[in-house]
């Protein structure tokens, strides 16, 4: 920080570069805010009789849990930094929630798809449901444009068909035809409001123009590194877009950088892909064997705002198992690994049997307007990732340092008292009559 003071002492750089260079010093420096606690009542231990107890006072060392069986997936707004969170109520999913997501112009609102073939849009204050559309099969996720004015939801379904709900009309009629079998995953477009990305169970990622008759544009390859610029960016040996694959399995995770200019595609494979949608090519980036994926839920990795790395770099979050893989996007090194705190396991109430199972890492969603994230697990925690740099933790040293001073000096003191009291006890004359 000293450096890049001095640096625009001397007006070699500006104050965003400054800026950038400190968050990316923050996001570097990211680990679990074990002090960060969401308490959602659902807090359980057991007792020497065997029986279960239930509530936030736990013995030391408990897990404080969100939810009793698990939390599917979390969301955090871009204007005020909220937590959506789904309670219980009469409008309430029957079945387990798939994704939630806020209404991009209005944190007033937001979007929940379940496995009771529901989408539901809620009013964030009341968290009364304000609308329900019954697509008639599972919806695993849906997607909102950021940029867009025609307020369609799209939504990956069992059905090989993506569903278009359209909020103005309140119709969902409208679908988008080319998967074989169940669309897992879906995004809109940051940059173009009528392209949409798609990952299927058929190993496919598509790409969608909902202005067009046909509406498909097409298919990323996977064998495909050179797009179609061709090797001699006017079409040589460019791949037909009509076939091939994207993963060599169900794909269930799609994500599109804030410039649009890549996507980014998990998969049953194991595997994560970038893809250049300037032609559609492979970006050839690899990120090594720890990558995990076998859950038939979507699974989306958590890339960083661009605000908050330096230019021209890109950071993905990947939730693993039981930790969170830190990558550099574009060149596939492993810059970190935060591990998943406390037991790998848990019992749940209310599962089929109360027996141990994988802590799996179920969602991620970026703190609004600072540097940290939040990741939600299948044991019911909700989890907090703050940076703490050297600087943090010797603030923290001395403030402890502080404390037992002022601790020790109060000792002191009570000894003193009690010494003076005795003092005078002894020197007073006792007659025995």
């Amino acid at each position: 920080m000293d450096s890049h003071l001095f640096a625009r002492a001397l007006g070699s750089i500006g104050p965003e570069a400054i800026q950038r260079a400190e968050l990316s010093k923050r996001l570097h420096a990211i680990q679990s805010a074990a002090n960060v606690k969401f308490d959602g009542g659902a807090s359980q231990r057991t007792t020497n009789d065997g029986n279960q107890q239930s509530g936030s006072q736990g013995r030391a060392g408990d897990e404080i849990r969100a939810h009793r069986a698990g939390v599917n997936c979390i969301a955090i707004d871009r204007f005020g930094g909220r937590h959506a969170v789904v309670k219980k109520s009469p409008s309430s999913h029957q079945y387990g929630i798939t994704h939630l997501c806020f209404y991009p112009f209005d944190a007033l609102a937001f979007v929940s798809s379940s496995y009771d073939h529901t989408l539901k849009i809620y009013e964030t204050e009341t968290m009364a449901a304000s609308a329900t559309f019954d697509l008639e099969s599972v919806v695993y996720s849906h997607s909102i444009s950021p940029i867009a004015d025609h307020l369609l939801i799209a939504c990956a379904t069992q059905h090989s068909a993506i569903r278009l709900v359209d909020l103005r009309s309140g119709a969902s009629t409208h679908s988008l035809a080319a998967h074989q079998r169940a669309v897992l995953s879906v995004a809109w477009s940051p940059q173009e409001e009528h392209v949409l990305a798609s990952g299927g169970s058929d190993g496919t990622a598509r790409l969608w123009d909902i202005r067009r008759s046909s509406n498909s544009l097409g298919v990323l390859d996977l064998e495909d590194s050179v797009g179609i610029l061709g090797e001699d960016g006017l079409g040589k040996n460019a791949r037909d877009r009509n076939g091939g694959k994207a993963h060599t399995d169900a794909v269930n995770g799609v994500v599109w950088t804030g410039d649009g200019k890549y996507l980014v595609t998990a998969g049953h494979d194991e595997r994560v892909r970038v893809w250049d949608m300037s032609s559609g090519a492979n970006a050839l980036c690899h990120f090594g064997p720890s990558i995990k994926n076998t859950h038939l839920s979507t699974l989306m990795p958590l890339l960083v705002p661009s605000n908050a790395l330096e230019p021209g770099k890109q950071v993905m979050f990947y939730p693993n198992q039981k930790e969170i893989l830190m990558f550099d996007l574009f060149g596939g090194t492993l810059l970190k690994r935060l591990r998943i705190p406390g037991v790998v396991g848990a019992p749940i109430q209310g599962s089929a049997t109360h027996g141990n199972f994988r802590n799996r890492t179920t969602s991620l969603a970026w703190k609004a307007g600072d540097v940290g994230l939040y990741s939600a697990h299948s044991d019911g925690v909700i989890r907090a990732w703050h940076p703490v740099t050297p600087q943090d933790l010797e603030a923290d040293k001395d403030d402890a340092q502080d404390v037992a001073g002022d601790e020790d000096e109060s000792r002191k003191r009570k000894r003193d008292a009690l010494d003076d009291i005795f003092r005078d006890l002894t020197k007073q004359k006792i007659t025995f009559s």
